[in-house]
């Protein structure tokens, strides 16, 4: 009877253990992959960046968005994951589209999508398509690994900029960056597959706010402090004028009593 007991409890622990499992690496749904969204605007770009990714802000309550297309050029499998401390994490993508050289377009539930405990591996019918996706980026923050070799775009959110040393970063170096409209694009001729894009970007108009504070702070600090030095300077003419600083160290008694 008690092995026939233990016997069950230990089908009842795999079968929730492998249920927890099956729920945790459950895969994307197809309506998250068929999502609706505007790819168009990356798709005609000036440059000819073979991946383009435009970066949407965030707010206060949550992060941002990003949308990415991939000229993929031969490639027909990409794996899609996202670098933490300790270990890989599979992307969670929406927003799945696929044109083959000829236009014809497929939305993410026509293609084999498979996410795992490490990557979400995207497989395309042919290399030589166009493959796009859109996902969470961090409200001020963007860092993603190259999943292709080759030339890069990258469209920060409207009115933000990268350029100040203090609040903005660029990483991999030697990049091209332009304004246009109000929004500023970052250009790499060549990013070798791995390596990493990180930005660091900031609300442009939020800068002489920034300094206007500073400066602020600095005149109130002036104030008090000018404040303070004419209290104590005050003080110290009245104490001399009543002879209660007068200095004599002759022999060594308090101050004033002789």
């Amino acid at each position: 009877m008690n092995r026939r007991l233990v016997f069950a409890t230990l089908a009842v622990v795999l079968l929730t253990t492998g249920a927890g499992c099956s729920g945790f690496f459950g895969g994307i749904s197809d309506e998250e992959l068929d999502r609706e969204q505007e790819y168009g605007d990356l798709r005609e770009t000036e440059t000819d960046a073979e991946v383009t990714i435009a970066l949407e802000d965030g707010n206060l309550l949550g992060g941002g968005e990003f949308r990415a297309v991939y000229d993929l050029n031969g490639t027909d499998e990409l794996e899609l994951y996202q670098s933490t401390l300790f270990s890989d994490e599979p992307m969670n993508v929406h927003s799945v589209r696929y044109w083959y050289p000829n236009g014809t377009e497929l939305t993410g539930s026509e293609l084999e999508i498979e996410q795992g405990g490490s990557m979400t591996t995207v497989q395309v019918p042919d290399g030589d398509g166009t493959l796009a996706f859109s996902g969470e980026a961090g409200r001020k923050t963007f860092q993603q690994p190259a999943y292709i070799g080759g030339s890069y775009e990258v469209l920060v959110p409207e009115g933000h900029r990268t350029s100040n040393f203090l609040f903005g970063d660029v990483s991999p170096n030697e990049y091209e960056r332009t304004v246009a409209d109000d929004r500023e694009r970052l250009y790499w001729e060549e990013i070798d597959e791995d390596s990493t894009i990180s930005l660091r970007y900031y609300l442009a108009r939020d800068i002489p706010l920034f300094l206007g504070l500073i400066g602020a702070v600095v005149l109130i600090g002036g104030i008090g402090i000018g404040y303070y030095y004419r209290q104590v300077k005050r003080l110290r003419e009245e104490r001399e004028e009543f002879g209660v600083d007068v200095d004599d160290d002759s022999d060594g008694g308090p101050p004033g009593l002789l």
